[in-house]
């Protein structure tokens, strides 16, 4: 055992360290996310933690109340990690497991990365199970495994374009799947490897979007009964859509979350998952204290949401408190502040709306979409809503009951009081951009552009909007979507071009779906077919219009040539030349008239 004096005094190599390789392989330090926030919430004050593998350096601080020791196998993280938290103490210990010092223990140890880049390839391989058996061993009586797991079936798997088994990257010495017995394969298989290493598994995570860079923690429990709750469809549909943005995928990642969640498939596909294990029996506080939910969103330092169960249901929760920014410089922003009350039970309104239309439901259409106006009247001043309401979109607003309406997330705030009708029409555009890009059937005839279905949404909704009003919505939209994404002029005026664009026929904004590419080559075809058949149509009639004017044109000349035409020329000329004479002598008599007039007046 040496201590790399050069760069880091806390650097420690054991043997077996990896010089040239580094596992982390972002240009920029990421934030540790949902993950690290639940590290935090399983470390003690005062407590020894053994961070096992590669974490991102900002991990480190979550856990600046515990003493911490890092194991890696790359020399070059190490050094990253201990110039991080040079000013705390913490160890780092470079090598594999059998490097750690001899007989330490810890309270807490937290593989956030899995076990597999928890050993060098420069040393003994001890396998999944050998790795898992070593840090079991060093677990404390009564202290906390923290274990990420990736799914090899999972979402991310379904969507890659690319198929698992011809990965080639530098960092894939073997590529696992099903078929590796060393690897667990599912969440049960997960848990039993931890009780045979002696160790009782607890509360479990699903994982979303993508195994590497998890946005969302959702409790299995729940995520296995609520497979209707309104914010765990928003969080799943929110954690894809943002997760895959810009990205080719096979189909549309959201929308199997969201097919997932309903069909209680959530959990098996989950691209990972989060075991937390005790060496002793579980507590009954233990998996009552823990969130149901953790989410992160928008910029790094805007804080942590969190979903905590009480006996009156979910609440919000934010960790630290979010500070309301200032919000001079666009029509909206995020105040995380407002995060502290109940989680509004109920489905989601935009899935309600979509299965409509799916079954052709007119009754229930017109049902939630005149609810939904009439409940943004309630909030009406002079014919304009402010807040949350104002920004309240299809995707953030939950039925509580079949009747009721309610903001899931009130953290999105509208700077200045919008027009009822531009609040109505924007959300409705936002749906009807929703329904008619991404390929769902509807009632409603396939000829309509977007305004035109949003205009035909408000008169279902009992409202009588107009194209102008549409347009002032889409504007709305584009300065909101903006202000939220914190976009600059450029970006701003990329994403109007964007939304001016749109056509029922353009593939849906976000992850580049083959299915959904495919879907809208189909409704392009069917577009140009009935173009050209309009075209022909129109080529057709021009043709018949031509043929009758041919023979029109030939008839007036075979008449022109006959004896009775000339006879009737002969007849008609002068009676022509009679009444242009009577015209003129009529013009001659009345000027004379007129001049003798004149002249008895001036007399």
């Amino acid at each position: 055992m040496t201590t790399d004096t050069d760069q880091a005094p806390q650097v420690i190599l054991t043997g077996g360290e990896m010089l040239a390789w580094s596992d982390l392989r972002t240009e920029e330090p990421t934030d540790s996310g949902p993950l690290g926030a639940l590290a935090a919430h399983v470390v003690p004050a005062g407590t020894r933690v053994l961070l096992a593998g590669p974490h991102e350096p900002a991990f480190l601080d979550r856990l600046t109340h515990a003493e911490v020791t890092c194991l890696l196998r790359s020399r070059l993280d190490g050094v990253a990690l201990a110039e991080h938290a040079a000013d705390r103490s913490v160890r780092v210990v470079v090598g594999g497991p059998a490097g750690l010092p001899p007989d330490e223990t810890y309270d807490v140890i937290i593989a956030a990365s899995g076990l597999g880049p928890v050993e060098s390839i420069e040393g003994t391989r001890l396998g999944w199970d050998g790795v898992l058996a070593v840090l079991a061993d060093r677990l404390r009586p009564g202290g906390t495994l923290l274990l990420r797991m990736d799914n090899p079936v999972g979402l991310h798997r379904l969507v890659g374009v690319s198929a698992w088994y011809t990965a080639r990257k530098d960092d894939q010495w073997t590529v696992d799947g099903v078929l590796d017995a060393d690897h667990p394969a599912n969440l049960d298989q997960v848990r039993r490897r931890l009780t045979d290493a002696g160790l009782t598994p607890g509360a479990s995570f699903a994982g979303y979007p993508q195994p590497e860079a998890v946005t969302a923690l959702i409790a299995t429990g729940e995520l296995d009964r609520e497979t209707s709750a309104g914010l765990l469809d928003a969080v799943l549909h929110n954690a894809c859509s943002d997760g895959y943005a810009d990205r080719s995928v096979l189909q549309d990642p959201a929308r199997l979350s969201g097919d997932a969640l309903h069909a209680g498939l959530a959990t098996a596909l989950a691209p990972a998952w989060v075991v937390l294990a005790r060496r002793g029996p579980l507590s009954v506080t233990e998996l009552t204290d823990l969130p149901v939910a953790l989410v992160r969103t928008g910029p790094v330092d805007i804080g942590d949401i969190e979903v905590v169960a009480t006996g009156q249901g979910w609440h919000w929760q934010v960790t630290p408190p979010s500070v309301r920014a200032e919000t001079a410089a666009g029509p909206a922003y995020r105040d995380l502040g407002v995060l502290a009350g109940p989680v509004p039970p109920g489905r989601l309104l935009r899935t309600l709306l979509l299965d409509a239309c799916l079954r052709q439901d007119l009754d229930r259409l017109r049902a939630l979409l005149s609810g939904y106006a009439r409940w943004l009247d309630s909030f009406a001043v002079d014919g304009r809503v402010a807040g949350a309401v104002a920004l309240s979109g299809m995707d953030n607003v939950v039925v509580v009951d079949g009747e009721r309406f309610a903001v899931l997330d009130p953290s999105w705030q509208a700077t200045e009081p919008l027009s009822v009708d531009v609040a109505l029409a924007r959300s409705l555009w936002r749906f009807a951009a929703a329904l008619l890009t991404g390929g769902y059937a509807h009632p409603w005839p396939s000829t309509l552009d977007l305004a035109g279905l949003t205009v035909v949404l408000g008169g279902v909704a009992g409202r009588e909007l107009n194209r102008a009003t549409v347009r002032v919505a889409v504007e709305t939209e584009a300065a909101v979507a903006a202000a939220l994404g914190g976009l600059d002029p450029t970006g701003r005026q990329k994403l109007r071009d964007e939304l001016d664009a749109l056509e029922p026929n353009s593939p849906p904004p976000g992850p580049r779906s083959y299915q959904q590419l495919y879907e809208a080559w189909l409704r392009q075809r069917e577009e140009l077919s009935r173009i050209q058949a309009l075209l022909r149509w129109t080529d057709d009639l021009i043709t018949s219009r031509e043929r009758a004017l041919r023979r029109a044109d030939a008839m007036i000349k075979m008449l022109s040539g006959s004896v009775s035409f000339r006879l009737g020329r002969l007849v008609i000329t002068p009676a022509r030349w009679a009444r242009r004479a009577a015209r003129a002598l009529k013009r001659r008599l009345r000027k004379s008239l007129n001049q003798r007039v004149m002249r008895g007046e001036q007399q």
